[in-house]
């Protein structure tokens, strides 16, 4: 087994020191994480069964003008209801073989070791979450993707089926051929109630250069919080667009609403480290600790959600 049991302590210490450092660089670096982090959408609650979104589907049927000794309509409304989302839980290891510690003896040569750990588990992490939050859930324990929440119409998410509660289901294009402002206008107007608008449009990098090409040279407006974080953008009336890679399909461009979305973690447990702890397999001559997340990306609102598919 690994030598020296005191390396133990020196490991989880340092390793403990980084997490504040760990979550702020995944929140950093990719526009999606750091746009959410940005506006507040990334909150953390205590726990519980589930995480409950409420929701207001239907306005207040009550509200209406009257004069003297009319009667106020005092009927009890519905419309507000709740989705339900199950937390779910990511996690990457960090371990040291007994050979990698006996060839680096001594504290500080080991703290070097695990920085270099720490560093690979924090692009793993940051890659692992990113492609989940882009993704349709084709791993049942997976965090939901903006595939299942806004891809995705007439599915059942938060434990309500958009089959039958039509008013569920997010606001989408899939009819367009090549990509025009036209139908970009479409999705967004169709997202969006008054001053309520989409505040992020994320795409692939073929459909953002396609749309850089149908700007004319002086309308290439961009956002200077994103530009600022180092996020290339361009502008779509008031909204920021830009692309990530990790979107699997070149097709697919998404206008996000995050005053309806959040990523919640679990109190206690949102990238949280345990302890190194020697092997507890037989025979494993490695040092082993866990970097942790319980959470779930949640909608409350997707018809302020849109989809458009297009060609570049």
């Amino acid at each position: 087994m690994a030598g020296n049991p005191s390396f133990n302590a020196i490991l989880s210490t340092t390793l403990q020191n980084y997490q504040p450092t760990l979550v702020d660089n995944i929140f950093k670096d990719l526009v999606l994480l750091n746009h959410l982090n940005a506006k507040g959408r990334v909150q953390t609650e205590e726990g519980g069964t589930s995480i409950v979104e409420p929701l207001m589907y239907a306005a207040n049927g009550t509200a209406a003008s009257y004069t003297g000794y009319d009667t106020i309509d005092l009927t009890p409304q519905d419309g507000i209801s709740a989705a339900e989302y199950q937390w779910k839980q990511m996690a990457a290891s960090i371990a040291i073989s007994g050979i990698e510690e006996a060839k680096n003896r001594g504290t500080e040569a080991i703290i070097k070791l695990l920085n270099a750990k720490i560093s690979q588990a924090e692009m793993s992490i940051k890659s692992s979450l990113n492609t989940m939050l882009f993704g349709s859930n084709a791993v049942a324990t997976d965090f939901n993707g903006l595939g299942t929440l806004v891809k995705t119409a007439n599915n059942t998410v938060g434990g309500i089926d958009a089959s039958t509660n039509t008013w569920w289901n997010p606001t989408q294009d899939a009819s367009a051929s090549t990509l025009s402002l036209v139908d970009m206008s479409a999705v967004y107007n169709n997202a969006s109630k008054g001053n309520d608008n989409p505040d992020l449009i994320i795409t692939s990098e073929p459909l953002f250069s396609k749309y850089e090409s149908l700007l004319t040279p002086n309308v290439r407006y961009q956002d200077v919080e994103k530009a600022n974080s180092g996020f290339t953008n361009l502008m779509f009336k008031q909204t920021p667009v830009v692309f990530d890679f990790a979107i699997a399909a070149n097709t697919e461009m998404y206008f996000l609403n995050s005053k309806y979305l959040k990523l919640t973690g679990m109190n206690g447990h949102w990238f949280n480290t345990t302890d190194f702890q020697n092997g507890t397999v037989a025979g494993v001559d490695a040092r082993y600790a866990l970097i942790m997340a319980y959470g779930e990306l949640t909608v409350s609102n997707r018809s302020r959600q849109g989809y458009l598919a297009a060609n570049a």
